[in-house]
């Protein structure tokens, strides 16, 4: 897989270029939001719907991450995008520990669950709304929060690094 992605990718008609924290808080702002719905989503019984949104959240949270190193590209599968940047030695090694630990959420609601928590499991027959469960709920919530934690703390150790506050 090609990591040469052309700027401004995936950001619609979008041409100029943005610096890498920048689209990093962007992203992070996504999972954000998108794990704000999952837990409105687990309040109100909404199973299927939660898990989606959770597994969007860790969606953006890894390509947030991605940002830092690279362009983001247009995937539901960034966790695999973000361990080849980390093979090919884009990641300084120091980053290791705290990129295996996303890539990790990544594994646990990846690009399956996305097709999943949308057209169920058709070989069974089961509607999306049939597979998941309060409990499967509970957990991608905590997945989510997890990796939104990973890279909220990875931006503010950058933004530190940097001489500047990554919120601002």
């Amino acid at each position: 897989m090609a990591l040469e992605v052309p700027s401004g990718y995936g950001l619609g008609n979008r041409v100029e270029e943005m610096k890498p924290l920048e689209d990093a808080r962007y992203r992070l702002r996504l999972a954000i939001g998108f794990l704000e719905e999952a837990r409105q989503d687990l309040s109100l019984g909404r199973w299927r719907s939660c898990v989606d949104n959770a597994q969007l959240s860790v969606e953006n949270s890894l390509k947030s991450a991605i940002a830092l190193w690279g362009p983001i590209p247009q995937t539901h599968n960034p966790a695999e995008v973000l361990a080849e940047m980390m093979d090919q030695g884009q990641i300084d090694e120091t980053f290791r520990e705290v990129v295996e630990k996303l890539l990790s959420c990544g594994e646990e609601l990846g690009p399956d669950v996305h097709v999943r928590t949308d057209y169920g499991d058709e070989l069974s027959g089961l509607t999306p709304w049939e597979i998941f469960h309060e409990e499967d709920a509970r957990n991608a919530v905590a997945v989510a929060e997890r990796a939104v934690g990973i890279v909220q703390d990875l931006l503010e150790s950058l933004g530190r690094e940097q001489g500047c506050s990554p919120q601002g």
